[in-house]
């Protein structure tokens, strides 16, 4: 389509650079985290030592002979881009190789005793225990008896903002959360009035992280189904663990057993969660190429009739927003409603502010906010938008 727009996709070789210093910082320290989180045997050692030079001072390998989904990743990419530096390559795709390498440095992929084991799980674990989370489901207790008006906003912004217990980001982050809000919007783009006005029928549901921010999530979809607001939901989670804190059927369980076993209304919520995936309301599905290192563009036919056939497919997060809009480095003016054109059905995006992908703000809101915090407004964490093209 020539006026489909187009921007330079986002590499991680730029000096003083946000992605650079993902690729530079945040993965060695993640590597280091995995590192002292399990007992792992000297072989596991001597991979994540490997691993961890490669990254840091080497080139894209491919995966080994025997792994189940070298052919897929050789499609995926790594036969394009083997021998290339890290920093070289489309940050959006080495940030996933690299987690990726790190499931085959600890023996995820088997096979051997530790098939299977989440590198990240005492991660997601302690995130999910966390006094705060006690706190935040004790919250909604306070919701029982409040107008629906009321109760839609709180769950819809809990769901958004609960975005903001990403690990990953707090892993290479540290005080970020300490970053003094300027006086701008904290909310840069708001469509949740249209949001609500397609909500009926299906909703897909594409997640992203595990713990604090995943209840919130089966939260909100436990209140549009006992609502009437939709049907029927399908919750898209990873087939394995990537990106530290991203969510697997493991968490998704975890999370509702977090739920049944709190005192008052979040045991309710659980307990109507539990039921919806008993009776076929609520289903998880977990598609390979929700770990692909590619744009929601590329999506394969099975997973473009999915969104197509639903009412609504709401896009949880930062990452997903990367994929939803393209790993680009946009106009921030650029209509977001342009950019997600190809998806095959009514699409929303839920997102706080991590990265420096942005489209669909209006030119006031952009001055306003380079005006107020140059440009860390993009990647601190601190301000979230609700976008959606009908």
């Amino acid at each position: 389509m020539p006026d489909t727009p187009t921007a330079p996709v986002i590499l991680g070789n730029e000096p003083g650079s946000f992605p650079r210093s993902v690729l530079a910082e945040r993965h060695p320290a993640i590597i280091q985290q995995v590192r002292d989180a399990f007992p792992y045997d000297p072989r596991q050692h001597r991979a994540l030592d490997a691993l961890l030079k490669n990254c840091t001072e080497g080139t894209i390998e491919p995966l080994p002979t025997d792994a189940p989904d070298r052919a897929q990743w050789a499609a995926w990419g790594t036969d394009t881009y083997a021998g290339h530096s890290w920093y070289d390559v489309p940050w959006l795709w080495s940030e996933s190789y690299f987690y990726r390498q790190l499931l085959d440095a600890v023996g995820y992929f088997g096979p051997g005793a530790w098939q299977g084991i989440d590198p990240f799980r005492p991660f997601k674990r302690a995130e999910l225990d966390a006094p705060e989370t006690d706190e935040e489901l004790a919250a909604l207790d306070e919701l029982e008896g409040k107008p629906a008006e009321e109760r839609d906003r709180a769950l819809l912004h809990g769901s958004l903002w609960g975005n903001r217990a990403d690990l990953g980001f707090r892993l290479s982050a540290a005080g970020a959360e300490s970053v003094t809000q300027a006086p701008v919007p904290a909310l840069v783009a708001d469509d949740s009035e249209r949001l609500w006005s397609l909500l009926s029928g299906t909703l897909c549901l594409v997640a992203d992280n595990a713990g604090r921010e995943l209840i919130p999530d089966l939260l909100l979809i436990a209140h549009l189904l006992a609502e009437g607001r939709i049907d029927r939901a399908v919750l898209h989670i990873k087939p394995h663990p990537y990106y530290v804190s991203d969510a697997t059927t493991a968490d998704v369980v975890d999370a509702l057993h977090r739920l049944t076993a709190a005192p008052g209304a979040a045991s309710t919520y659980g307990r109507r969660l539990w039921s919806a995936m008993a009776d076929g309301r609520l289903t998880v599905r977990a598609h390979a190429f929700s770990c692909a290192p590619l744009p929601y563009a590329d999506m394969p036919a099975d997973l473009r009739a999915e969104f197509a056939a639903a009412t609504l497919t709401i896009v949880k997060g930062d990452l997903n927003y990367r994929r939803l809009v393209g790993d680009c480095l946009w106009t921030p003016t650029t209509p977001f409603a342009d950019v997600t054109a190809y998806f095959p059905g009514p699409v929303a995006a839920l997102r706080t502010l991590k990265s420096d992908v942005i489209t669909g703000l209006d030119a006031g809101t952009e001055a306003a906010l380079v005006a107020a915090e140059e440009q860390r407004w993009r990647t601190g964490g601190t301000h979230a938008l609700i976008q959606v093209r009908g």
